[in-house]
């Protein structure tokens, strides 16, 4: 009988209690006692989810309060000296100080720098490793969350990211990460004897870096990692996911662990390695069930594949999603607006389990009544997809087809370009500008909510709006921005804003998962050939620059990034995709400039982390992506300024492709990385213009005007004064007002004092 088990389970909450909760701690609103009560309260209902549903061994400490990686740096006391010293604060208050930042009498403290997990939509904070690096196992919240499992009796395995995917993530300047390992290894041992202690049987070690191509320094630790760990008292389950193993089976079949996983929905062809390679008498678990996208499984498709693994396996076969379902919303049943068809083709991580369930009794052979409607539900959305007239669309495949080489370059060369810009534009030195997004108010948020919910008229709702914008280029006027921008309060998402304009394209309600920490976003859902159906961003485009003899930036959101931020369809390339979207965004900017905008933004921080894990396979999808970019792009004329913005990305190894998209401005985050960024741009001779985030939006800490100067001649240095920009590292969205002015208004007092300071070294 095979075992079903999951590899975690999204945090967050049906109606994301976890980040009103801990937005609450943060306004004092509810004090730690409180937050912790609310955090134990969601773990109790996703245990009960998950053994209602019919999992038999649930993962614990899979919780976190902001991020797991960031919370494991802080258990085995891997805290930047800067961060320091803090007394006698909780643990709880040094996490959140790790993540957001914090300013005291010895000044500000930068929080720890946040990229994206692998290549999927979910951030994580980068530990920081100093020489004679120190790891002390401390307050070990897996630990105290293994307690709590036990006081209910909840059939549980710990879930633990592994020691080589830690190092690997982290950042140690100029070393040798590997030179680590040792010191941590002793950490991880005192963890895992305390995890035997409480009478766990199995660890779950997570080490998603083997679907990396790791190099043979890397492989040969993994090695002699795993025969030390492997002689603890626990039973390890070395879990891989979001691609194929990077080792081979047969080496990793050496090893003394006691399981491994494989990701046969990302690495299918692995399962006949598994079968052959892989002991018969250590466990083999199979991801089956799409952890990473919310379509329903063809169950009959893995039953007739799994049959004869599970009749030589029994139950040495365990199932299991291919990865945590962190990455998917918590719960289809709760849309109620979804067109049905449409609906019945969706999985969200409730009924994944349930999937998982049928498909598990089904090779058991002991199917229940809802496993038959799973069963049921499964077969006849294969029929359905496939015969559904709603995912083609003849006249976009038509106009994918007639596209020629010349609709993805650009009339004219940058340096071409950028003397007609100039003369245009009229910009001083170090012009400054921001990234979009203004702060999304209580009140903007609350008069959204009543237009959706039909409380507000259409009308209503547009004096409202309108009101924000002229409030916003007000104060950007006063305090002297030379670049505008209306500050989107009509958005609730950079992505999910633009579904309601795309044909193929469809929303959800309560489809939320987590971004990073509190930051929660409902991607949308590309389930057909996509167009433009409507102009999307036009009219209050047009508004904000009636309001304003400034140039008002139009705002779009790139074609990777729509791609990447939301679930897409799984019966076509997502290249493919990606230029239907390019396609519809290149008429909004056409209409764009046409209607007066001289400045378009096209924002692409998606670009970096879509790129496959695999580094073999990165050229071809660079060149898709930047194609795209440069199809919705290349309409624009000579006099148009096109900008894109791209946050928390190394550009290092893909600078070359950067250049190649060819925007005129682009901006990027640097000031968690001091401008170390900029060493790519300046070692590759970037030839166009550049805007480094001189300040981090996600700590709600003023920067002084010291801090902001230091990193603008850091740029300086690195940078060609008359290509240099000065702007926040992201958008405002998340900010409040007073401390959004105070440091914009340093920001441009800065910029101004070096103006002037600089402007007599320009030829």
């Amino acid at each position: 009988m095979a075992t079903l088990h999951n590899l975690g389970y999204p945090r967050i909450g049906e109606d994301r209690e976890l980040k009103r909760a801990i937005e609450k701690f943060w306004q004092g609103k509810i004090d730690e006692d409180e937050l912790k009560n609310i955090g134990q309260q969601l773990r109790r209902q996703n245990y009960q989810t998950q053994q209602s549903a019919g999992i038999d061994l649930l993962p614990v400490g899979d919780f976190a309060w902001y991020d797991h990686i960031l919370q494991l740096a802080l258990t085995f006391g891997a805290v930047p000296s800067r961060h320091r010293g803090s007394g006698n604060s909780s643990e709880l208050t040094k996490l959140f100080s790790l993540a957001r930042g914090h300013s005291d009498e010895q000044g500000n403290h930068a929080a720890l720098e946040m990229t994206k997990w692998f290549d999927t939509n979910y951030h994580y904070l980068v530990p920081e490793f100093e020489a004679e690096q120190q790891f002390e196992l401390g307050h070990s919240p897996l630990l105290e969350q293994i307690d709590e499992a036990n006081a209910q009796s909840l059939p549980v395995k710990a879930v633990l990211t592994g020691p080589l995917t830690f190092l690997y993530l982290g950042r140690f300047e100029g070393q040798q990460k590997l030179s680590l390992l040792p010191a941590l290894l002793k950490g991880y041992q005192q963890l895992l004897a305390k995890i035997a202690d409480k009478g766990i049987d199995w660890v779950q070690i997570d080490e998603p870096i083997l679907a990396l191509e790791l190099d043979p320094v890397w492989q040969q630790a993994f090695a002699d990692t795993y025969q030390q760990l492997g002689q603890n008292p626990v039973q390890l389950l070395l879990t891989s996911y979001f691609g194929s193993l990077s080792i081979p089976l047969s080496d990793i079949a050496q090893w003394p662990v006691s399981g491994i996983h494989l990701d046969l929905v990302r690495a299918p062809w692995q399962l006949e390695g598994a079968v052959n390679e892989w002991p018969t008498d250590k466990v083999l678990s199979l991801g089956v069930i799409d952890g990473r996208n919310i379509w329903r499984s063809d169950l009959d498709y893995w039953f007739d594949i799994l049959q004869p693994v599970n009749q030589v396996r029994g139950d040495r076969l365990w199932l299991a999603p291919s990865c945590s379902l962190l990455h998917v919303p918590v719960n289809l049943e709760r849309e109620g607006k979804l067109d049905a068809e449409l609906k019945n083709w969706l999985s969200f991580a409730k009924q994944k389990l349930s999937e998982l369930v049928a498909l598990g009794h089904q090779l058991d052979n002991e199917v229940s009544e809802k496993d038959r409607h799973y069963l049921s539900l499964s077969r006849q959305v294969v029929v359905s997809r496939n015969q559904s007239l709603r995912i083609n669309n003849p006249a976009v495949r038509a106009r994918v087809d007639g596209l020629t080489e010349d609709d993805f370059h650009r009339s004219s060369e940058y340096a071409e370009r950028a003397k007609i810009q100039r003369q245009s534009l009229k910009l001083p030195l170090l012009p400054t500008t921001t990234i979009g997004s203004f702060p999304q108010t209580s009140d903007i948020r609350a008069t959204r909510s009543a237009f959706v919910k039909g409380d507000i008229t259409q009308t209503e709702y547009d004096v409202f709006i309108a009101e924000q914008i002229d409030e916003v280029i007000q104060r950007q006027e006063q305090l002297g921005l030379d670049v505008l921008v209306h500050g989107e309060p009509e958005r609730n998402d950079m992505v999910e804003y633009f579904a309601p304009y795309l044909r193929g394209v469809e929303q959800t309600q309560y489809g939320w998962v987590q971004s990073y920490g509190t930051r929660c976003v409902k991607p949308p859902i590309i389930y057909g050939d996509v167009c433009r159906a409507e102009p999307m961003t036009i009219h209050w485009s047009t508004y904000a620059q009636s309001r304003s003899n400034k140039p008002v930036k139009g705002m779009l959101t790139g074609p990777q990034t729509i791609l990447g931020w939301s679930f897409v369809r799984s019966d076509i390339p997502r290249a493919d995709v990606a230029e239907q979207i390019a396609l519809a965004l290149r008429d909004e900017v056409d209409d764009l400039q046409k209607a007066g905008i001289s400045i378009i933004q096209i924002d692409e921080p998606a670009l970096r982390e879509g790129l496959p894990l695999k580094q073999s396979q990165w050229p071809e999808y660079l060149n898709r992506a930047v194609r795209a970019f440069r199809l919705c792009a290349s309409v624009a004329d000579d006099a148009t300024q096109i900008h894109t913005h791209m946050c928390y990305s190394q550009f290092n190894d893909i600078i070359a492709s950067i250049a190649q998209m060819d925007a005129d401005v682009i901006t990027i985050e640097t000031s968690r990385s001091a401008m170390k960024l900029l060493d790519a741009f300046q070692d590759f001779n970037y030839p166009n213009e550049i805007g480094p985030g001189v300040y981090d939006i996600h700590s709600p800490v003023v920067p002084s005007s010291q801090w902001i100067e230091k990193l603008l001649v850091l740029a300086s240095e690195k940078i060609p004064l008359e290509r240099l920009w000065v702007n926040p590292d992201c958008g405002l969205k998340t900010r409040d007002w007073p401390e959004t002015l105070a440091a914009l208004q340093v920001m441009v007092d800065v910029a101004r004092k070096l103006r002037d300071k600089f402007k007599n070294t320009i030829n």
